[in-house]
């Protein structure tokens, strides 16, 4: 490892902050127990974490200011920054919508000439004029949901999670989404990687692995070792070890942890006894 210190931007606040600090905090790195802190070191690992507005990551990363920045695939489109995805991480999925009143009906053509508010008017502006969709934005920096309400605006376009801050404020949403948004690792466009980064992205996606599978153990007869690992066949295959007990063995897999319980269910169906689920803490695949 060089002297030098890879670079990192990570979110100051809110919940794109705090999942990203358990993130970085799960894959080994240091972070700062103080949210005054600026700037924290991790010469361990060969790190300096700098904690920015989540808006203005995407920009410091473009400038090669900073060598990578953990933000919005939203926050960096709209940015238009000249920096690029590296890695998805799996959290802050959000999907970016437009919204009016009793729009169910429309299709984004039918924004021809009326005033959109947004809080991305980048990313919507450069959605809009590749569909030769001519319509004036109105730039807001949050609560878009109330400018149709209060005459400012003929409808929005915004981030959406489950939709019921729109529905409570009377709109409909309409169209496909603009944006799938999540959170993610990114880096300048042109760049050479830079030392530090190839481990850093075995050790996120070690995380994301661990929280999207978990680990199955069971005894099974032989006779029904087929069926079983047919249900379990693990990432490569699954560990088949024999038992003291004649003619049974045990199997160990990783298995999607959103299907574990119905697994078990069917581990059970085929003869499988002793099931046990896991969490897993770390992985490398």
């Amino acid at each position: 490892m060089t002297d030098r210190l890879l670079r990192i931007a990570v979110p100051n606040k809110g919940s794109l902050s705090e999942a990203t600090h358990a993130m970085l905090t799960e894959a080994g790195y240091k972070q700062r127990s103080d949210s005054k802190d600026l700037v924290l070191v991790d010469a361990a690992n060969g790190v300096e974490f700098y904690y920015l507005r989540p808006r203005d990551i995407a920009v410091y990363v473009g400038e090669r200011t900073l060598d990578l920045g953990f933000t919005g695939r939203d926050m960096l489109l709209d940015s238009g920054a000249d920096a690029t995805e590296v890695l998805p991480l799996g959290f802050a999925g959000t999907k970016f919508r437009f919204a009016a009143p009793g729009a169910a009906s429309w299709t984004p053509h039918d924004l021809h000439g009326k005033r959109i508010a947004t809080s991305y008017p980048g990313l919507l502006s450069a959605w809009l004029a590749d569909r030769g969709i001519n319509a004036r934005l109105i730039k807001l920096d949050g609560a878009v949901e109330t400018s149709v309400r209060l005459g400012v605006a003929d409808a929005i376009a915004d981030v959406v999670e489950t939709g019921s801050t729109l529905r409570r404020a009377g709109l409909e949403m309409f169209g496909e989404p603009i944006l799938v948004s999540e959170a993610i690792l990114i880096q300048a466009n042109g760049v050479e990687r830079p030392e530090g980064l190839d481990l850093l992205l075995r050790r996120l996606s070690g995380v994301m692995t661990a929280r999207n599978y978990k680990m199955v153990d069971y005894n099974v007869a032989v006779e029904n070792l087929k069926a079983a690992t047919a249900v379990t066949p693990g990432i490569d295959s699954p560990t088949v070890s024999h038992l003291a007990r004649d003619g049974w063995l045990a199997v160990r897999a990783m298995i999607p942890a959103k299907e574990a319980p119905v697994i078990m269910d069917e581990l059970w169906e085929v003869g499988a006894e002793g099931i046990l689920v896991t969490d897993i803490a770390a992985c490398r695949l």
